[in-house]
């Protein structure tokens, strides 16, 4: 292969990416990024691919969730906090209940970006360039808005890095204290069958604590009580603005892409002998490949040698999207890409995105997803690696704290009706709170199965 540097990708066929009008101003964008400090730092990308390492071995589980792309408009503390407190939920629920530590990774401060099925939309007859996430153009169907600037990303990393520093002081500012558990509760959430599963679950955990301050053992002398630690990630798709945030590690002499701890590349861009491949062999970060129907084994493990030539546990993580009804699929499922890395002897974390391969049309137009198959294809996704011997390592959510209404079903039951009602993605549907415990919970059943 040839010499990597942080801008090799530039020789390679590039995909998803936005034509900006002024070059010049690009530059000069891209030039003042550079200068920029990072928004995270090489030691706790060290860090993550360590704890990572752990789940690969299967003596920890994944949660990485967030927005489906953050947005200018909705950026406020409020939404921030209760995003981070609905994986807290989530996370204390797998612990708990499913009796393993708990990797905490947020699509969060930086996930801006989106890949599109069509370069242009059209209506009523005008065609304009479709949108690709505010750090690139607008979501409003006008030709203004739709005009790729690269000032966005200038707001893109300022918004970062503030989502960034609340994050940071969420995670170790006591926030996260496990005395505080019972204040996790979102104040939307409802009164129903799984909210009282978390309420039960939650003074379990408060006696269990009064046990152990009795021992002696409380939050001021175990960091581990009152504080935790949490990583943010997102899709390295805009390769001009993740090149500006490379940085040459001053203690290893590795390079890092420091807009985020883990990064991934997504299922529209992972061509090995494309850009987004090439950008991403470089840097040491932990980072993703998705994997849908499309993937063929010996695809996979090409990726994998090109990805992780030193077999390194923790460094990658196989995030596998294919609907609920082909994960266990002998012909275009999981279980040939299983048995292909297993044979291979390949590293990897095996993560399921039970999203993206379940979206459907309502019959009011909306794009959503039915949560029943979000559950379905969590089960198969357990039941195929125990079938093969392997680890479900982890899972990859599209989720917010706030009280929306995008998918359809769960135990809290939002029909297609309700999906008017506060349906405000600005791309594809997520999980509300109520719906991503409910999962919480199917995970931590799963994994407590599992490690029978």
């Amino acid at each position: 292969m040839s010499i990597w540097t942080p801008s090799s990708w530039r020789e390679k066929p590039i995909l998803q990416q936005p034509t900006y009008p002024n070059q010049d101003e690009l530059n000069k964008v891209l030039a003042e990024l550079k200068n920029y400090p990072p928004l995270v730092f090489a030691g706790e990308a060290r860090s993550l691919k360590s704890q990572l390492a752990s789940v690969s071995r299967g003596e920890a589980f994944l949660l990485q969730g967030g927005d489906c792309a953050e947005s200018f408009s909705e950026f406020h503390a409020t939404n921030i906090r209760d995003t981070f407190k609905a994986l807290l939920q989530m996370a204390v629920v797998m612990t708990y209940a499913g009796g393993l530590p708990v990797v905490k990774v947020g699509r969060l401060g930086g996930q801006f970006a989106k890949p599109r099925s069509s370069d242009t939309e059209t209506f009523d007859g005008i065609t304009l360039d479709s949108y690709r996430g505010d750090i690139i153009n607008g979501v409003d169907f006008t030709a203004e808005s739709r005009m790729p600037d690269p000032q966005r990303m200038i707001k893109a990393y300022n918004q970062s890095a503030a989502t960034l520093n609340l994050l940071r002081a969420f995670a170790t500012g006591g926030f996260a204290d496990l005395h505080q558990i019972h204040k996790w509760t979102l104040d939307f959430a409802h009164k129903g069958e799984i909210s009282q599963k978390f309420e039960d679950l939650a003074e379990d955990i408060a006696q269990s604590l009064k046990f152990m301050e009795a021992c002696g053992i409380n939050s001021k002398t175990y960091r581990t009580l009152r504080e935790t630690d949490f990583f943010t990630s997102h899709e390295a798709l805009l390769l001009p603005y993740e090149e500006a945030f490379t940085r040459e590690d001053s203690l290893t002499g590795d390079w890092y892409d420091t807009s985020a701890h883990m990064l991934w590349i997504g299922d529209r861009t992972r061509q090995l002998d494309g850009a987004h491949v090439e950008y991403m062999r470089g840097i040491n970060n932990p980072i993703g490949i998705k994997a849908g129907p499309s993937m063929e084994p010996e695809d996979l493990i090409r990726l994998v040698e090109r990805l992780n030539p030193k077999n390194e546990a923790g460094r990658l993580n196989i995030i596998v999207r294919m609907g609920a009804d082909q994960v266990g699929d002998e012909k275009n499922g999981m279980p040939r890409l299983i048995r292909a890395i297993e044979k291979e002897g390949m590293n990897v974390v095996w993560s399921c995105d039970p999203m993206h391969g379940n979206t459907i049309k309502s019959s009011n137009n909306f794009k959503t997803r039915p949560v029943d198959s979000i559950l379905t294809e969590m089960k198969q996704f357990f039941q195929v690696h125990k079938a093969e011997g392997t680890f479900a390592g982890g899972v990859h959510l599209e989720m917010t704290g706030k009280n929306v209404t995008e998918c359809i079903g769960g135990s809290f039951v939002v029909t297609e009706e309700d999906l008017s009602s506060r349906y405000h993605t600005h791309c594809d549907p997520r999980l509300n709170a109520d719906q991503a415990l409910e999962l919480a919970f199917l995970i931590a059943d799963s994994l407590k199965e599992a490690h029978k």
